[in-house]
């Protein structure tokens, strides 16, 4: 007699769908190590000073200079090295800020009752529906335009988000028997949120912050190109684009190198987003 063939052999969908998720998480990785690869060498080494104009004024590729050179005679494959390091930093610092604060509201809002929840809730909503580069712009406006004042308008801007998602995260996680089981066994507040709720929404928090990273590199070249960001000589893929806009016809590379760039970055770290999705999510893992 014949044993029929068992019925996970018919779900031929679970094989098919790791690799794709394999291939989105790679990709991702692969982008933006480059960037990073790129931002790291810059740590160390750089083929000229940022401040050096002793090159001749908008010149082609080539000739010592693998970019060429901007209206100043400065050297624009510098510039690019140093617009990624820029750009990781104003991501990381933001994404930081976001995090500490809003994943502290976050929780706090959540533990509150009656009508101090309905007022965080109200004011996490007005803060959201606010432009964040709008926002990042009056904090910055009201501060000196440093690299240091974007990264926290930035930051304070993201937070409202970050602290909206988590306390919806940890409310669904407090309704859950096991935290009601804590609660009666005595255990404090603090050692909850440490051994049963951060533990359970930090895979959906990862990849919203990992989406928030890009949002932060994208805000930070806007301002920049508004004169708002890292000022000279350290410049901002932003500032490249702004200063590249008038000499786009002659030095076209002044443009498309910060743009492909700063592209690059953020699909590469909304690929990773997408692959951390798939892979941290029990429910996805389930359906595919």
């Amino acid at each position: 007699m014949t044993t029929p063939v068992p019925a996970v052999t018919e779900l031929p969908g679970k094989p098919r769908s790791r690799p794709r998720r394999s291939a989105t998480l790679v990709t991702g990785c692969v982008l933006t190590g480059l960037v990073a690869l790129l931002a790291l060498i810059s740590v160390v080494w750089l083929p000229y000073e940022p401040d050096d104009t002793s090159g001749t004024r908008l010149a082609p590729p080539g000739d010592g200079h693998l970019l060429g050179t901007d209206k100043l005679g400065r050297d624009l494959f510098t510039q690019v090295m140093n617009g990624s390091r820029i750009a990781w930093e104003a991501g990381l610092g933001s994404v930081a800020v976001a995090a500490v604060l809003g994943i502290t509201l976050g929780v706090l809002a959540a533990y509150a009752q009656g009508w101090l929840d309905d007022t965080v809730s109200a004011l996490l909503d007005i803060l959201i529906a606010f432009p964040t580069l709008l926002l990042a712009m009056l904090i910055v406006a009201a501060r000196d335009a440093t690299l240091g004042s974007a990264i926290l308008a930035i930051g304070l801007a993201q937070s409202a988000v970050v602290a909206r998602l988590t306390r919806i995260l940890v409310k669904r996680v407090l309704a859950q028997d096991y935290i009601t089981a804590a609660r009666t066994s005595g255990t404090s507040r603090p050692r909850i949120v440490a051994a049963h709720i951060l533990p359970n929404i930090w895979p959906t928090l990862v990849v919203n912050l990992a989406l928030q990273f890009g949002l932060a590199v994208l805000a930070e070249a806007g301002l920049s190109y508004l004169g708002l960001g890292a000022p000279p000589p350290n410049a901002s893929w932003g500032g490249m684009l702004q200063q590249a806009q008038a000499t786009f016809t002659t030095a076209p590379a002044g443009a498309i190198a910060p743009g492909v760039l700063l592209v690059v970055l953020v699909v590469g770290v909304n690929l990773i987003a997408d692959g951390l999705r798939d892979t941290l999510d029990p429910a996805r893992r389930r359906s595919a």
